[in-house]
């Protein structure tokens, strides 16, 4: 899923002299690369060098973890990102979740190519499944943010005004409060579950309603932000209506939220709460009332969010003391999420407390607030010094056993993410950003309405270099050294800020510069897809492979998704082939006009490796034939792993495509994801993509809830149903739930019936098998059976494919045909776990 600049950049005055910033040299430099696409950093990342080693390996670290989250999700919408390395049951289409989008679309926005923040803008508005106000956010503000980098063309920002006012509303009518003037949420829907206040109300995990500092600045932000896309449309009545919304929050939470004797922002109760005989009154702050009334503390780091979009008007500065104090947040590896001395600090070993731990979703608010606080503000209570240390605590902290990592929550005092990291779910987790926090705080730059670069630096006065390279904005590029002697980088002493010319300075200092000529560079209009990617529970397209390799899955390679490690996996591999070449093919179900297969090789080091060659072939209806290569004959070089294989070439417009894998001596091959790229007229690109329908003779299909076919089973987990196993959708990734499941059954087999209420006659069953390598997986067995009238009887001469169960795919068994009103598959369970799955079909051919 590279994503490709579309148009050419050609290099600007200046950076051709500076010839020592070796980009190859400063990726190789690192140690712990997982995705090795050298070609796609260089074409999409700013590049940063400075003298502190921890802030640069963990800015590089966090453009790879982008890539691990980065999701095609259909060939409609283009891109989005999933916050957990799996998708959770509580999040919506292709595994997205509201909470953290102001922070990854904030991140994502400094992409080159920026159809990946577009794509997710629209993702929120445009998507069927996608819920915006599950959790709080802040999209408007992230719209204009993304927009402020690189202007939406040829498609302008207003498009989306008419979806944000709308959401916006919505958010209005569910939870404002007329009377108070401010919006209200639980701590569990601002991502906070269990905290100094919800610990005070009968459910401690959600919380109670209450006016909260953070979703009162999200919409104060989203105001203004909606305002500033009005006044570009032209439309003054909505752009003033907002800018009023929002100075009348402002107001509030100035009033109502601050408590003068603490100087600090805190929650007000909505209502009366009562806990172990102690009430929390309805309109007090925290600790006002309650079990800790009178107390001095209460502060939580979310009382900083405010400056996160610069809510305060000048005079609350007082708030910042306690964040660099031993006895406040300061922490080895915090802050910590409550002050040290609070009544109710607590450091968890376990999700989800945020009473203490170190939380890097709300570090990364308070690093952006406080260079808002250093950069617009006028206030002697912390220095760019804080920033730095601050900042240099947030990087270290992203390490586990000396290798770069980031998790939900972190020991404050030890910097362990144990407990807080469950397997094949918060590793490698997108629920913060560090990459906006060195580009818009530590060198400074900051977007504005105009067309120049403000700059506004935080680095220390120590530092005798720096850089950040070919930055996308307003659709060029920008580059800003800083340089002491004039050694390292070869443009002289001084700081230098390339931005289509040279402009020199003799020291590190706030500057704003505006362009000369240039090279434009925009993004066009979108003009490609991926027409490979289902994650929207089709029948098509689907994968159909030669071998599964044991713990691995086909349908991997079309979830959008791709990385490189193996625990946790993202794969199809051949590992225990019998083969010396094995292929992976996608069928469209319908012809595509394809021209381009972009392969993600695997290299574990030992048993998977990249293969000795790989061979495209589609299919003409009758055989499968060769496509074209360039330049003509074998002309593509060996394959490489941890990156992907690309192979161009000319249009064909095909029902099916495949790789051919020719595995290396004493190893066998595997992908992360296979990508079928081809080019799409202007309105299909507007959501009129279709996917193939499923074929007719599915016997067992049932989308609209008749009497018949009707699913049953022997057993259903409580968090599934089992009319999911025949409504023709399948999703083997778990979230949005459509599966049926023996899960928590005590039995040792469980049986998935289908009756059809009359005789048919049929001649193969299919499942896709439901695995998420926990409590759910793949059967040890299974056998088909039919109703005999009387009894239950096996099909005689089941043949299987796979012979093995395989989980995360479609497992058949074909037989000479039989008649039945019902038919059902039993499940011999395996030891630990039970079986499942998305979907049963039964087909008459």
């Amino acid at each position: 899923m590279r994503l490709l600049t579309l148009l050419a950049v050609l290099l600007v005055a200046g950076i051709a002299s500076a010839q020592k910033f070796d980009k190859q040299k400063l990726l190789e430099a690192q140690t712990f690369w997982d995705n090795k696409d050298w070609d796609w950093y260089k074409q999409n990342i700013p590049f940063f060098d400075c003298p502190d080693p921890d802030l640069v390996t963990t800015y590089y670290y966090r453009w790879e973890l982008l890539t691990k989250h980065l999701t095609y999700g259909s060939p409609n919408g283009g891109y989005s990102f999933t916050e957990f390395i799996d998708r959770p049951f509580w999040s919506v289409a292709y595994g997205s979740i509201s909470c953290p989008a102001g922070l990854q679309l904030y991140e994502a926005r400094w992409l080159r190519d920026s159809w990946a923040a577009r794509d997710y803008l629209r993702y929120w508005f445009k998507t069927a499944g996608a819920e915006p106000r599950r959790y709080s956010t802040w999209l408007a503000d992230a719209a204009v943010a993304v927009d402020d980098v690189m202007p939406f063309w040829p498609s302008s920002i207003g498009t989306l005004l008419p979806d944000l006012v709308k959401n916006f509303e919505a958010w209005e009518k569910e939870h404002f409060d007329k009377d108070v003037g401010l919006f209200w949420q639980t701590g569990h829907d601002d991502g906070m579950e269990f905290n100094i206040n919800s610990r005070q109300t009968q459910d401690i995990v959600r919380g109670a309603p209450a006016y909260r500092p953070t979703l009162n600045s999200y919409m104060y932000a989203d105001a203004l932000a909606i305002a500033r896309i009005a006044d570009r449309k032209g439309e003054g009545a909505t752009a003033d209506l907002y800018r009023k919304k929002a100075a009348a929050l402002k107001d509030n939470v100035q009033k109502k939220l601050w408590d003068p004797k603490r100087q600090f922002f805190f929650p007000m109760a909505k209502r009366d709460e009562e806990r172990d005989g102690f009430k929390v009154k309805a309109a007090s702050l925290t600790y006002q009332t309650g079990q800790f009334a009178g107390n001095e503390h209460g502060r939580e780091l979310i009382g900083y969010v405010p400056w996160q979009f610069n809510l305060p008007d000048p005079g609350y500065e007082a708030a910042w003391k306690p964040l660099m104090d031993t006895d406040g947040f300061l922490a080895p590896f915090g802050p910590t999420t409550v002050e040290r001395k609070d009544p109710l600090f607590k450091i968890s070993p376990t999700c989800c407390w945020w009473s203490g731990n170190s939380w890097p979703y709300a570090t990364s608010q308070t690093l952006t607030a406080m260079a808002n606080l250093l950069q617009n503000y006028k206030q002697d209570v912390v220095t760019k010094d804080d920033y730095i240390k601050l900042l240099t605590t947030y990087a270290k902290t992203h390490r586990k056993n000396g290798k770069p990592y980031i998790a939900e929550a972190c020991n404050p005092d030890t910097g362990s993410w144990q407990g807080h990291d469950s397997f094949n779910h918060s590793e490698h987790y997108f629920h913060s950003n560090y990459i906006d926090l060195i580009i818009t705080g530590l060198i400074g730059l900051r977007p504005q309405d105009d067309w120049k670069v403000h700059l506004h630096p935080l680095v220390p006065d120590s530092w005798d270099y720096f850089a950040l390279v070919d930055v996308p904005f307003k659709n060029f590029t920008v580059s800003v050294y800083w340089d002491r002697t004039g050694n390292r980088y070869g443009l002289g002493k001084g700081m230098h800020v390339i931005y289509t010319s040279t402009h020199s300075f003799d020291r590190v200092k706030p500057v704003a510069v505006g362009r000369g000529g240039g090279t434009f560079f925009g993004t066009a209009p979108r003009s490609r897809t991926n027409f490979a990617v289902n994650n929207d529970g089709a029948y098509f397209p689907r994968v159909l492979a030669s071998f599964t390799g044991q713990g691995s899955s086909t349908s991997k390679l079309i979830d959008g998704n791709y990385w490189y490690h193996v625990s946790p996996p993202n794969r199809w591999t051949c590992e225990g082939s019998p083969n010396k070449t094995d292929w992976c093919a996608i069928d469209f179900g319908v012809k595509r006009k394809i021209n381009k297969v972009m392969l993600y090789v695997l290299d574990d080091g030992e048993k998977v490796t990249p293969p000795q060659k790989i061979r495209v072939e589609y299919w003409n209806g009758k055989d499968w034939k060769p496509v074209s290569l360039p330049y003509g004959g074998d002309a593509l070089p060996e394959p490489r792993g941890r990156e992907p294989y690309v192979i161009v070439f000319p249009t064909e417009n095909t029902q099916k495509i495949r790789a051919l894998l020719t595995h290396r001596d004493g190893s066998r091959s595997g992908l992360s994801e296979f990508e079928a790229w081809g080019e799409i007229h202007h309105s299909e690109s507007d959501g009129n993509i279709e996917p193939a329908p499923m074929p007719a003779g599915n016997f067992a299909f049932n989308p609209d809830g008749k009497p018949f076919p009707k699913a049953s089973a022997s057993f259903t987990s409580r968090f599934d149903k089992v009319e999911f196993a025949n409504d023709g959708k399948v999703n083997f990734a778990g979230s949005p739930n459509n599966r049926w499941t023996s899960y928590e059954s005590p039995n040792a087999s469980d049986w998935l019936e289908i009756d059809f209420g009359v005789k048919k006659t049929f001649r193969r069953v299919e499942l896709a098998i439901y695995d998420d390598r926990g409590g759910v997986q793949a059967p040890a067995s299974y056998d088909v059976q039919i109703w005999a009238g009387t009894a239950w009887q096996s099909v005689p001469k089941q043949k299987k494919s796979p012979e093995k169960p395989v989980g995360g795919q479609f497992n058949e068994v074909a037989f000479d045909a039989v008649t039945a009103s019902k038919v059902r598959v039993v499940f011999t369970h395996p030891a630990k776990a039970r079986s499942g799955v998305s979907e049963m079909f039964v087909w008459e051919e």
